[in-house]
């Protein structure tokens, strides 16, 4: 028992990766605002999230800022918000955040920390840009029935990963959507199929120099394109039994009917707000 009292109190004592982590921004003037809010990211929460997926917080990030009016900007594809090389460094372009699948610059740089994270367990060895993007939007943002509607609407039909790749490779914002899209569905049902912790036990066989289709089968007992196969028949399944709901009209429908509810909740926020600002302007005036 004081064994086991006493390895509880060094557990509790010992540093998390997320106080350990030292992270240099640079950034021009203009993107320091963007820089201060970078340096302000609570590490804790992608540390926790990167363990649930058997991956380690990388001890050292450094981050570059780069503003559209960079030269080093115009040699980018216009949808690239983020870029990750090597263990530690992140290039983000502040200017580009707000397109699926990020919704903030903290959201563009938790998933830059991700693909570090995938490139230390691999010992810097290649992973497919699928799995990589695919275990980035799973750990870093979870997945939603927002991500499950919009699915059904991008494509239903289970690409193969020939395709998925594709997807990547193209300059169209539309066709990269639908890849981290596909890719986030993929990775979600892997892990749920094999376990959260597949991403880090897939990426320590490469390390190892086990291509990444042999890791894969050892950790899956399938190859990639036969477990890519089988989640796009369970997300099938998943709406078998409303078959209405597969039509991209009906699907839109929903998708434009909740945004026009939110949209006057906003309004009637707005206007209450509002209403007590003009009460207490009467007040101040009594």
């Amino acid at each position: 028992m004081i064994r086991w009292l006493l390895l509880f109190s060094l557990a509790l004592s010992a540093p998390s990766a997320a106080a350990e982590w030292t992270l240099t921004v640079v950034a021009p003037v203009s993107l320091e605002p963007a820089a201060q809010r970078i340096r302000n990211l609570d590490a804790q929460p992608i540390a926790d999230a990167l363990q649930h997926a058997g991956l380690e917080l990388p001890p050292r990030v450094h981050v570059t800022l780069i503003s559209e009016d960079d030269p080093r900007a115009g040699n980018m594809p216009a949808w690239f918000v983020g870029l990750a090389s090597g263990v530690s460094d992140i290039i983000i372009f502040p200017d580009r955040v707000l397109s699926y699948p990020y919704d903030s610059l903290e959201s563009v740089m938790r998933h830059e920390v991700v693909h570090v994270a995938l490139n230390a367990r691999a010992g810097r060895r290649p992973l497919p840009r699928w799995f990589h993007e695919g275990v980035a939007v799973s750990i870093e943002s979870g997945w939603g029935v927002g991500d499950r509607l919009r699915l059904t609407v991008a494509g239903f039909s289970g690409p193969p990963l020939d395709d998925l790749t594709r997807l990547f490779a193209s300059d169209a914002r539309p066709d990269t959507t639908e890849a981290y899209l596909l890719a986030a569905a993929l990775v979600d049902e892997l892990r749920r199929a094999h376990g959260a912790a597949l991403p880090g036990r897939v990426a320590a066989r490469v390390a190892t120099g086990v291509p990444f289709a042999s890791a894969f089968e050892i950790e899956t007992g399938e190859t990639p394109a036969l477990a890519a196969d089988r989640a796009w028949r369970s997300y099938r399944r998943w709406t078998s039994w409303m078959p209405l709901a597969t039509s991209a009209s009906v699907l839109w429908g929903l998708i434009l009917a909740l945004a026009f509810v939110a949209f006057f909740v906003r309004l009637s926020k707005r206007t209450q707000r509002r209403r007590q600002w003009d009460d207490e302007d009467g007040t101040r005036a009594g």
